[in-house]
């Protein structure tokens, strides 16, 4: 035990030695968590958008300043002709413009209803939607507000209720792959160039010469970044509560417990790149980049699964990501239990049971 105390005692001088890897532990994570805060959100905010206003009447006045007191949309320089409009799109001032006929007034005066043509950048599909769906909105307010009276025969009202984000936070949608990310690359690449580091210094054969086991060796090599990384969880989740405002509303010892899970299993896959390598350039470059992409892409929190291809949901199942995410999301943001996420767990621990044995099988005790 004590020659296991002094090996992991070692690896965190390597650890506080190197800067850069200083950097990539606590600096990394602090950067994604603040980039994918604030910078990066699915809400639709600041659009521009143009109107060109033919019959200047009161009606029109009243929608258009409903539409200016909307965070969703900033208003830029009316439309003079119908002309200009195409160009305004071509030159990326606006992405959505809005036309009052000259009788838009006297339409809705005699027959009760009159046309307003909204024209959408469709170049994005998805804004294009939801800018128009916002702009019908405010149209309808408003054609209610003339005629808060009028009632059909038969009517269906739709009552909307917002479940697990009712204040609609975009940081909601982002902090579990975030969290999932961050440990998934940065506990990755660590682990993966401790061993490899050994072969590239020489001094691997001390290791292979000493009364050291390889298990030995490959859990004094995860041991400093784990504990490391759960310093990072504890960091992480404070910027999300009190900087982004995410309340965890399920057990933060269940979120902790299954933190640790997920890190192991990073940290064995990490160690399983360390031990097919042969440079610390090439166990980084797989690590990181061979990490990043599929836990972006195929976790679920950038793009839905459902969308996808077939071929590409399964391979998805592959990543320990996924599950975290999911499980991730289950506690921290529906306030669920172990019942809950109980298969999510088992897959975690079988593939963390499963890239360890395998770490250890290609553990080479003798230099080539």
């Amino acid at each position: 035990m004590k020659k296991l105390l002094a090996f992991i005692r070692k690896e965190f001088y390597h650890v506080f030695r190197d800067k850069r890897t200083l950097l990539i532990l606590f600096g990394l994570p602090v950067v994604q968590i603040i980039l994918f805060g604030f910078a990066l959100s699915n809400e639709v905010k600041n659009i521009g958008i143009a109107i060109q206003d033919n019959s200047r009447d009161i009606h029109t006045e009243n929608i258009i300043r409903k539409i200016q007191s909307s965070s969703y949309f900033k208003v830029e320089a009316p439309i003079l002709n119908y002309k200009d409009i195409e160009n305004r799109f071509k030159d990326g001032s606006i992405k959505c413009a809005v036309i009052f006929p000259s009788n838009f007034s006297s339409d809705l005066q005699r027959s009760g209803g009159a046309k307003t043509q909204l024209i959408a950048d469709a170049s994005d599909p998805n804004t294009a939607t939801i800018v128009t769906n916002y702009l019908t909105s405010i149209v309808y307010d408003y054609q209610q507000q003339l005629n808060p009276t009028t009632q059909l025969n038969y009517q269906i009202v739709t009552e909307i209720r917002q479940l697990y984000n009712e204040e609609q936070n975009g940081s909601l949608n982002f902090i579990p792959g975030v969290i999932a990310l961050i440990f998934m690359i940065v506990s990755t690449a660590l682990t993966s160039v401790s061993v490899v580091r050994e072969k590239e210094l020489g001094t691997m054969e001390i290791l292979l010469v000493s009364p050291f086991k390889p298990i030995m060796v490959l859990i004094a090599k995860a041991i400093p970044y784990l504990v490391l990384s759960l310093i990072n969880f504890i960091l992480i989740l404070f910027l999300s509560v009190y900087l982004l405002h995410v309340e965890i509303k399920g057990s933060f010892l269940l979120l902790f417990a299954e933190s640790i899970l997920f890190i192991i299993t990073c940290l064995s896959l990490g160690l399983l790149i360390s031990n097919v390598t042969d440079s610390q350039q090439t166990a980084m470059l797989i690590s990181m980049m061979g990490m990043m992409l599929p836990t972006l892409i195929l976790t679920g929190f950038m793009f839905p699964l459902e969308n996808m291809p077939w071929i590409f949901r399964m391979v998805s199942h592959i990543l320990p990501s996924r599950y975290y995410y999911t499980i991730v999301k289950a506690v921290m943001l529906k306030g669920l239990g172990f019942e809950f996420v109980w298969k999510e767990t088992l897959i975690l621990a079988g593939m963390a049971i499963f890239l360890l044995a395998i770490a250890l099988k290609k553990f080479k005790i003798r230099l080539s």
